[in-house]
């Protein structure tokens, strides 16, 4: 199927042009006037948590999200968000509006969406959702000890460095499961031409609401300081969650390990001796 056939199929309306802006990601022109977008994923059920994620995050207090259109078993179709720029005013809005969306809480640690499936994808890697009593044992088994696992069989961490990493400390202070998004890098942070920052390409779970705060830290966020200061002031964090963000980081940096090589193992590696 292409996707102007996936457009209109989900939709139900004729697709009068396409073009390709990502890879396997197309802006369709609908015969009414409306601009989708229209995502293919190839990885079984990654089209269905990818829905199931931003119907999940579509809360009236947190960050904006793209409507959902449709999807399939291969094909997702969302509302088109106007591209704009990043301004101190809409990422204080953002930090607040994050500090929300945690609070809307989760069913548990490593809940999948409802209706999401449990075994999902984050970018082209394996996501395993099954819910769990306490957050420590969840991320050291699914977030950290899992994704060792596979960069060793990739070849990317030798055995010695692999224990290393899954001899980290897993703790944090204690605190209900937070409505994530995921997946929250920068590049999943979309500065919209309404002045907003809206949330796309989620990997959505209950967790820590750490673990987004220090996945925007990662790669780089446009007034991060002001999205942190907003969101600090709206729910405050535990004292020493600075000392913690190389542990939540542990779980991105070997995600880009198995994906994309051992550049991003030896910052995982990093990160671990950061730790206490």
């Amino acid at each position: 199927m292409t996707p102007g056939e996936a457009a209109a199929e989900l939709t139900g309306v004729a697709a009068v042009d396409v073009r390709r802006i990502g890879n396997a990601v197309y802006e369709v022109d609908l015969a009414d006037g409306d601009l989708v977008v229209a995502k293919r994923h190839d990885a079984p059920g990654a089209a269905l948590a990818e829905a199931a994620s931003l119907e999940w995050l579509a809360e009236p207090e947190g960050p904006a999200v793209p409507g959902v259109r449709g999807h399939d078993d291969h094909w997702l179709v969302l509302d088109q968000v106007e591209p704009g720029s990043p301004t101190p005013r809409a990422a204080e809005e953002f930090g607040r509006r994050l500090a929300a969306l945690h609070a809307t809480g989760a069913p548990a640690f490593g809940a999948p969406p409802p209706g999401g499936p449990e075994n999902a994808v984050i970018g082209s890697a394996p996501l395993r959702n099954a819910p769990s009593v306490t957050w420590s044992d969840w991320f050291a088994r699914d977030r950290i000890a899992c994704y060792v696992r596979l960069a060793v069989d990739a070849g990317v961490l030798t055995p010695a460095e692999a224990r290393t990493i899954e001899n980290v400390r897993v703790e944090a202070p204690g605190e209900p499961p937070a409505r994530l998004h995921g997946d929250l890098w920068n590049g999943n942070v979309h500065w919209a031409a309404d002045g907003r920052a809206w949330l796309i390409d989620p990997a959505a779970h209950g967790g820590h609401r750490e673990s987004d705060l220090a996945m925007l830290a990662l790669f780089g966020c446009p007034h991060l300081d002001r999205v942190l200061s907003a969101y600090h002031e709206a729910a405050p964090l535990a004292d020493g969650w600075r000392d913690r963000i190389p542990l939540h980081q542990l779980f991105p940096l070997l995600v880009h390990a198995v994906l994309f090589g051992r550049g991003y193992a030896q910052q995982a590696l990093s990160a671990a001796r950061a730790l206490p």
